[in-house]
């Protein structure tokens, strides 16, 4: 695989961290079309895919930006893959996780055909930015819920988050239950790869404080412990990033990718250590919470609940393996 951006990529990157720097909200992220880039066309996006949107998402990390773009992007690119006309001109959060489930186990969440129509019983938990509409997982396959009932739910970001409720909720197939796993695996690469901004934006922020900050006559880089731990951060980002990058470009070129996405999800977790790191080096200047090392830390480790942790992922590596 080629890990260059090509034109259109790099174009895309340096819209998003343009916008972003000037700490742009979702309004102007929606009117410069950048939560729209993997809608289709003949929708009204630009019919991008999952390499565009890990580009975007990446930059988002890497300021650490509480906007919508994680469920926007994942969610318009589910429904551009398998959804019909209509549905792809909806706007629709992503809603997989379970109570008690790992994110890779069979939806428990039902699905009954009644009169014609559909209706779901079933609990969702951390639906990241509620919409009108939720994208759903299903024993029978992926349904588009509209005003679900729901309770909000605490987030280490500050962002809105909910369980859902489905007591027999009316819904509308959007694709069979082959498609559960290749959505889930379009939400677990938009995870990683903000997680891989996340930790990069963490890397430039410690990096700058160890070359300028002094103790003992000396800055901090040239310690060789604090070298040592900050190459250990180094080391983690850039593993996160080739297992993100190879999963997007495989899912882009329709290859299979379950190994690439459980892999990258694993070092989801590595990098919310990372940050642990980060931390330790800025002493305790690294827990004040209105540093910026704070908002990484925050959504590090929201991004890394997403997944579920690592056991469930180094589960999931070895049952594919």
């Amino acid at each position: 695989m080629d890990f260059n951006l090509d034109e259109t990529q790099q174009d895309l990157r340096k819209l998003a961290a343009d916008l972003l720097a000037k700490d742009a909200g979702e309004d102007r992220l929606r009117e410069a079309g950048l939560l729209s880039v993997c809608v289709p066309e003949e929708a009204g996006g630009a019919g991008l895919g999952p390499v565009e949107m890990a580009v975007v998402l990446r930059e988002v990390g890497a300021r650490a930006a509480a906007v919508p773009a994680l469920p926007a992007l994942a969610g318009s690119l589910a429904l551009s893959t398998y959804g019909t006309r209509a549905q792809q001109e909806r706007s629709a959060t992503i809603a997989l996780r379970e109570p008690g489930r790992a994110l890779a186990d069979p939806p428990v969440t039902r699905a009954d055909r009644t009169d014609g129509s559909w209706v779901l019983t079933g609990r969702k938990t951390q639906v990241p930015y509620l919409e009108p509409a939720a994208l759903v997982s299903a024993d029978a396959g992926v349904f588009l819920v509209t005003s679900p009932e729901a309770s909000p739910e605490f987030t280490s970001t500050g962002e809105p988050a909910a369980t859902i409720v489905l007591d027999r909720t009316p819904a509308e197939r959007v694709a069979g239950a082959e498609a559960v796993p290749a959505v889930r695996q379009l939400f677990t690469l938009a995870v990683a790869a903000q997680a891989s901004g996340v930790l990069a934006g963490a890397l430039e922020l410690t990096t700058e404080y160890i070359r300028t900050r002094r103790q003992f006559g000396r800055v901090l880089a040239e310690f060789q412990a604090v070298t040592m731990q900050i190459a250990d951060v180094y080391v983690a980002g850039r593993a996160l990033d080739v297992a993100m990058w190879s999963a997007a470009w495989r899912l882009g070129e329709g290859l299979p990718a379950e190994e690439d996405v459980a892999v990258a999800a694993l070092h989801v977790g590595e990098a919310f250590r990372a940050l642990y790191t980060c931390q330790h080096l800025h002493g305790g200047l690294g827990l004040d919470v209105t540093y910026p090392l704070h908002r990484y830390f925050s959504h590090a480790k929201h991004l890394s609940h997403l997944l579920g942790g690592q056991d469930a992922q180094l589960d999931l590596i070895g049952a594919l393996v």
